[in-house]
């Protein structure tokens, strides 16, 4: 009778697992997770070091810091034969069977081909630093082994994708260098979401669903981040066919997210049948307002700010292009212990993880697409890579701006998709430029501008400025920069140039740091994050405790100078 019981509760507690599993979005990681936890696939590197030979690889890599092909520098002449051929053996889980399963890669540099099983999973992938992914729910084999192939070319068929990302004044590599993982849904499910949280509690979210068939509303609940329902939730009736669904609601008094008071919520989205709950997927989000007041400033939550900015792109010595959470927080951490409230992702959308820290820790973002100078991207590829970069990263709080490339990588015909394909319509700025009522040029000289800058009518914040290599280190020019820009109310601050020095450790030179000349070497911090002076300097000059006196006399009473109030004996 024991035995009976026994067998009867194992088997409901089973079926009620099933279900809960049923309900969400199951993820395998088919390789590593970052640059420290990787696994081992089959590889073959094509031409340079280490070629012609099936061997291992870690994954996520960029194969050169594994010992494999050439290294290169930005314009410099490459190898258009050298491509890495991978290969992988996997299962899945047998109650996969029924569900819709999503391969999906979040980097791979840069022409990246995939098969499953000897059938390609679709179209041949360009572009490196974007999440893209196949339904190959009828490529797999739920009940053996599956083999997945790769091939990714290091330089691009397409001309426009290597002078967007390749010709650039930083290191290029080769390799699937982000994770590898898969996605089973439910057949009925939510794709994804795109959320609008405004400061006055208004919340908009768009969701896109597959194979509506019996689903008949779908539900949205706010929480705090430890579960506690936050407002009442929110649905809407759906009919079969559906694609897109809009949900509707008005929060009272959320806490708001900025950079001084980083404050998030988690949503929960559930399509059901009847009282059935059929697919639940879960963002985090913050309350925030961004605009552009033209001709007056930048306002976040209707306080008008300055951006005490600096450039960021995804490095670490040992591991090129491949990061890490751990060094995602340390890099965050880092930022803002410069008293700095800002990064710029320059020039690539960054690794997911360094986006969720930046909404944690409080930092506002400017998410870029890919460019270095003219020429940009082109059209057709373009509109395909700025729709993978808002579709993945539109729900962060802490993006404020996308950039639509850098320098003169523009493509003009771009600027209407960032709209379509932004719930909120953030503004777009294109760095080194006057666009949208945003003047963003690089490397002014003090006081510069005729009718422009520190003497236009424009709102002004330089995307790039104080180039490390060139004034003597950050810190040297940035008090006589700051005070101007804290004068004038046209002033929005600006972004330093640049984070860390990139220099990568060279597997052919014995490990020694390359930072080609001097090329790679304008960092604040150095490679590994060690702190130069003018780490001290920014971090002192951009106090938010700021002693407008020079000099303290006798007759100081010990109160600080307001911004309104002069008056006080010094």
């Amino acid at each position: 009778m024991i035995s009976k019981l026994k067998y009867f509760f194992t088997l409901l507690f089973l079926l009620s697992t099933l279900k809960l599993i049923a309900q969400i979005t199951e993820v395998k990681y088919l390789s590593g997770e970052d640059n420290v936890n990787t696994v081992d696939w089959d590889f073959q590197c094509t031409a340079g070091r280490n070629s012609g030979r099936w061997t291992k690889i870690a994954v996520p890599s960029n194969w050169e810091l594994q010992g494999f092909g050439n290294y290169t520098y930005g314009s410099e002449k490459e190898d258009r034969g050298e491509a890495g051929l991978y290969k992988y053996a996997f299962t899945v889980p047998s109650h996969w069977k029924n569900k819709t399963v999503y391969l999906v890669f979040d980097g791979a540099m840069t022409d990246t081909e995939v098969k499953i099983n000897g059938k390609l999973a679709g179209p041949i992938h360009q572009g490196a630093f974007y999440q893209f992914k196949y339904n190959i729910k009828a490529l797999l084999n739920n009940n053996g082994t599956n083999i997945l192939e790769v091939k990714v070319n290091k330089v691009s068929s397409n001309q426009t994708i290597n002078e967007a990302e390749r010709s650039a004044d930083f290191w290029v590599f080769g390799g699937i260098f982000r994770p590898v993982f898969l996605e089973a849904f439910p057949h009925q499910h939510i794709q994804r979401v795109a959320i609008d949280a405004k400061a006055d509690g208004s919340l908009k979210v768009n969701a896109y669903v597959a194979n509506l068939q019996s689903i008949t509303a779908i539900t949205a609940q706010v929480k705090t981040l430890n579960g506690k329902p936050f407002g009442k939730p929110f649905s809407v009736n759906l009919t079969p066919g559906t694609t897109v669904a809009q949900l509707n609601t008005k929060l009272i008094n959320p806490e708001l997210w900025s950079s001084e008071f980083p404050n998030r919520y988690k949503i929960d989205i559930t399509i059901k049948n009847g009282t059935t709950k059929l697919h639940t997927v879960t963002e985090t989000i913050g309350f925030r307002t961004v605009e552009l007041r033209q001709h007056d400033g930048f306002y976040v939550n209707g306080q008008k700010i300055k951006f005490k900015g600096v450039n960021h792109g995804s490095f670490w010595p040992t591991s090129g292009r491949t990061t890490s959470r751990k060094i995602s927080i340390l890099d965050a951490e880092l930022i803002k212990e410069m008293n700095m409230n800002a990064v710029r992702m320059s020039h690539y959308p960054p690794d997911k993880h360094f986006l969720e820290v930046c909404d944690s820790i409080g930092l506002y973002v400017i998410d870029e697409l890919t460019g270095w100078q003219y020429p940009p991207y082109d059209t057709q590829v373009g509109q395909k890579l700025v729709k993978e970069m808002i579709v993945r990263d539109v729900n962060h709080p802490s993006i404020i701006m996308w950039a639509n490339g850098n320098e003169g990588g523009f493509n003009f015909d771009l600027l209407p998709d960032y709209p379509k394909h932004d719930i909120q319509n953030r503004p777009v700025i294109q760095p080194w430029m006057n666009i949208n009522g945003m003047n963003t040029k690089h490397y002014i000289p003090w006081n510069y501008g005729n009718r422009t800058f520190f003497q236009g009518n424009d709102v002004f914040f330089p995307t790039e400025f104080l180039h490390g290599l060139y004034d003597g280190g950050h810190g040297a020019g940035l008090d006589d920069f700051w005070n101007l820009m804290q004068s004038n109310p046209l002033s929005a601050g600006g972004f330093l140039w640049d984070f860390c020095d990139q220099g990568v450790m060279r597997t052919d030179m014995g490990g020694r740091l390359d930072t080609k000349g001097n090329a790679a070497s304008d960092g604040i911090l150095g490679p590994y994050r060690e702190k130069e002076a003018s780490f001290f300097t920014i971090k002192e000059i951009w106090s938010p405790v700021y002693f407008p006196q020079k000099f303290i006399s006798k007759l100081f009473n010990g109160k600080l100078i307001s911004k309104t109030d002069t008056t006080l004996p010094i």
